[in-house]
């Protein structure tokens, strides 16, 4: 993980790697004063939100609402995924705002508790 002053800190991976994580929804995420702008957080901000608005819309997203990212700490991941995520994992995610659904992608293989 870069410094925390620098852009792609927490994302290690090129935009192409999410072709290959995990979408799901999820009813209903809605506390989001923690989300942030993927600008923030990537230099190539276009290339990852393309793939991203064409894998959350491959998944059944309407097209509406703004992708944000997420941090998930590494305490709440399964123990076995916590030595290999020990800063955590960031999720993409998009609230679609007709009618509350929450579309998250993940790093596959993950998430198994």
């Amino acid at each position: 993980m870069a410094d925390s002053g620098s852009k792609n800190r927490g994302i290690d991976y090129p935009p192409c790697a999410l072709r290959n994580f995990t979408a799901t929804a999820y009813e209903w995420i809605d506390y989001l004063e923690f989300t942030r702008d993927p600008a923030e957080f990537v230099v190539d901000v276009d290339g990852y939100l393309a793939i991203a608005r064409q894998r959350f819309a491959d998944a059944g997203w309407n097209g509406d609402g703004d992708i944000q990212l997420m941090w998930v700490p590494p305490f709440v991941l399964p123990e076995r995924s916590q030595v290999m995520h020990s800063a955590g994992v960031i999720l993409w995610h998009v609230k679609q705002e007709s009618d509350g659904t929450s579309w998250l992608l993940y790093p596959p293989g993950q998430w198994r508790w």
